[in-house]
């Protein structure tokens, strides 16, 4: 081998070794198998239609994942997510239902059930904020409990069964309308990439970031650590009654079963995107891959005619891999 392809060679297995060490890159490449995997079993999984669901499925996941990217990087956790969304959904639905017994317009209902649910997001995000850094309660137990009384209440409220009886116009702003895009899609795509720029670009996400690796200094630095944590906790919550309101906007009721699990997809979506638990690590355009794969493994389980009670095992192996690959990377860079 010449001295010139002898240096070509060894510049292309270092930029190899550059990508294969880039989290995104092998998060798109995971995706891409797994189309490819599905469309083989089953064509139709390659089609507009099959998107558009997926899209769907893509948008509450993606906004409770979001506002558990900046907990997660912040150094804690937040479980409650997915009971926000279903208590969020319900009372929204109520709201939404009372206006149109009383002949308001549905673009007014509409909107006052919007700001219901992302009040009734936030506000469960400020009890765990709250507990957090007044009480001093660690995330994990804070949310734990707030994941069970609103789940309670979502229960006390409804009796276990959806509350539908609002504008009819809810449920057609859920038809795709821009290829496989419906509006809510499409202000989800926005809002996410808004807020992934405030992630990474604002002063917002480089506090959030310097919490998460080291607490103790952040506050040295002049940071004040508890409103900083407020906030991310609060737009948590917020996140959640949003996405509680999606699942209204797509079902054209609230139940408070529509965030069952939603905390283990959020933190699985997270995991899976490359942060790390640990707190300090973490890209936004991870979390959207992750939330990706796993509803691409959800509507590519059930139309190969898989039970979807496995997408839970599927999840958890995911996680896992995830974990794995991160601990491989870590142990790698200490060597």
């Amino acid at each position: 081998m010449t001295p010139t392809a002898s240096w070509t060679f060894k510049v292309f297995v270092k930029k190899l070794r550059m990508l294969l060490a880039n989290q995104q890159f092998l998060l798109l490449v995971v995706l891409l198998a797994m189309i490819g995997f599905f469309t083989a079993l089953n064509p139709i999984f390659f089609s507009s239609a099959v998107f558009g669901n997926i899209l769907l499925d893509w948008g509450p996941v993606v906004l409770i994942a979001v506002g558990e990217t900046f907990v997660v990087i912040s150094g804690g956790i937040d479980l409650s997510v997915g009971a926000n969304v279903g208590l969020s959904g319900v009372v929204a639905a109520y709201a939404m239902e009372a206006m149109t017994n009383s002949h308001q317009g549905q673009n007014f209902t509409i909107f006052i059930g919007l700001l219901v649910a992302t009040g009734v997001g936030t506000f469960i995000g400020l009890i765990n904020a709250l507990l957090i850094t007044k009480a001093r309660i660690v995330p994990f137990i804070a949310t734990l409990a707030t994941l069970g009384a609103a789940g309670g209440m979502s229960i006390v409220f409804t009796g276990g069964g959806p509350i539908a009886g609002g504008p009819d116009k809810a449920i057609t702003l859920s038809v795709p309308w821009l290829g496989p895009l419906s509006t809510p899609g499409i202000v989800v795509i926005i809002l996410v990439t808004v807020i992934g720029l405030f992630l990474h670009k604002a002063r917002f996400g480089r506090y959030t970031y310097a919490i998460g690796s080291n607490s103790f200094a952040a506050r040295i630095a002049g940071i004040n650590v508890q409103l900083h944590l407020t906030k991310v906790y609060a737009l948590s919550g917020l996140l959640a009654g949003l996405a509680g309101m999606y699942f209204y906007l797509r079902l054209g009721s609230g139940a408070p079963t529509s965030g069952a699990g939603g905390e283990l997809d959020a933190i699985a979506a997270v995991v899976i995107g490359g942060a790390s638990l640990s707190g300090g690590i973490g890209r936004m355009s991870g979390t959207i891959l992750g939330a990706f794969i796993l509803t691409t493994v959800t509507s590519g389980l059930i139309i190969i005619g898989v039970a979807p009670d496995w997408k839970q095992v599927v999840v958890a192996v995911l996680i896992a891999a995830a974990v794995l690959v991160q601990g491989l990377r870590s142990s790698a860079r200490d060597i």
